[in-house]
């Protein structure tokens, strides 16, 4: 095969519908988003900033998580920066001791705003250097249309604002590289100790209890932002996310969302590793590392596209792109197989192996 770019064109079967007709959606800005791909499978003013609550302490979560990392069981001690609190609480207090994680557990399940600056202080040594570390820690993972100005929501005195779509990022962020997250924040009963006293956690959030195929929650309200929710749900191998803000009906309203969803949607191999060939090499010089799913419809019939870029390297082929439409949705680059090489025989062993066929021979 000479050198140069190749472009071999495969086609499948696959269009993409954003947006449903005759959806009721509640939210004033809404979003649902395939974990495992990122793919945008619905959206409604989803990159509009509003205020967010008490989803802010999803940001809080993972700042916390970051820092502390293998040392959730590290003991901190309840300080004055508890006493301004209010709205929702575990009601911890002054001087009480428990750890990073009970505090994590508070943070998400009971909505404490009383553990959100706990654990600020503890990771940062101030609420505002903590803040500090949640907006570069946003710019990060591609949160652009967000600033925190507290890690609790409460917004009469300060205002934190976010799309839903940044709400996505930083929940799908969480979901993929921290098994922490689905733990805590999707538990419905939680129960421990501290140095003062016992507590048994039931979480705030009642999608968790009416929805079965609910993973994570976190909601949030003030007469200002409204209700917002923050979900996660699995069904038939589709992991799916939901964001709403400002949504009078946030948890009927994030059922209806997932079950249209997953009942249009069906996680497809759009590329098998097992059985890829490309015309004119021949198959075992050749493979892929992995097989590539993505989530679509029945009548996403006709606009898939498997692009072959052929364009030999030393351990490669090129790569196999794979577009809808005109848009790359995933790309997987095409190794070749090494050829064993023949051992070279000593000429030591050349005699030796002489003379043994020649006797053989007699």
């Amino acid at each position: 095969m000479k050198k140069g770019l190749i472009i071999l064109s495969i086609f499948l079967l696959l269009p993409i519908n954003i947006f449903a007709s005759g959806l009721n959606d509640t939210g004033k800005s809404s979003i649902v988003m395939d974990i495992d791909t990122g793919r945008i499978l619905y959206q409604k003013d989803s990159n509009t900033e509003r205020l967010i609550a008490s989803t802010t302490k999803i940001m809080t979560f993972l700042v916390t998580l970051s820092f502390f990392q293998n040392q959730l069981d590290t003991k901190v001690k309840v300080g004055e920066e508890v006493l301004k609190m209010y709205g929702t609480n575990m009601y911890l207090n002054l001087g009480e001791e428990l750890t990073i994680r009970e505090l994590l557990y508070g943070l998400m399940m009971r909505s404490g705003n009383d553990a959100s600056v706990v654990l600020a202080v503890n990771v940062a040594g101030s609420v505002s250097e903590f803040v500090m570390m949640m907006n570069k820690k946003a710019q990060e993972i591609g949160m652009q249309n967000t600033i925190f100005k507290n890690p609790h929501g409460l917004d009469e005195e300060t205002k934190n604002y976010s799309t839903a779509y940044d709400l996505a990022i930083l929940t799908r962020y969480l979901y993929l590289n921290y098994p922490e997250y689905k733990k805590i924040v999707g538990e419905k009963y939680y129960d421990f100790s501290s140095s003062l006293k016992s507590y048994s956690l039931v979480n705030r959030c009642k999608i968790l209890f009416t929805y079965k195929n609910t993973t994570t929650a976190k909601n949030g309200y003030t007469p200002l932002a409204g209700k917002s929710l923050v979900t996660t749900a699995t069904k038939n191998d589709l992991n799916l996310l939901v964001v709403t803000l400002d949504d009078y009906d946030i948890y009927q309203n994030h059922e209806r969302l997932y079950e249209y969803y997953f009942n249009r949607y069906k996680k497809e191999l759009l590329l098998d590793k097992n059985n890829f060939k490309i015309a004119g090499i021949v198959p075992g010089k050749y493979y892929l590392k992995n097989n590539f799913y993505y989530p679509i419809t029945k009548d996403e019939l006709n606009n898939v596209n498997l692009k072959v870029l052929l364009e030999e390297k030393n351990n490669t082929f090129g790569c196999v792109q794979i577009l809808l439409k005109e848009k790359i949705i995933g790309e997987e680059v095409i190794y070749k197989i090494k050829e064993k090489k023949k051992e070279k025989k000593s000429l030591f062993l050349k005699i030796k192996n002489f003379f043994k066929n020649m006797f053989n021979d007699l």
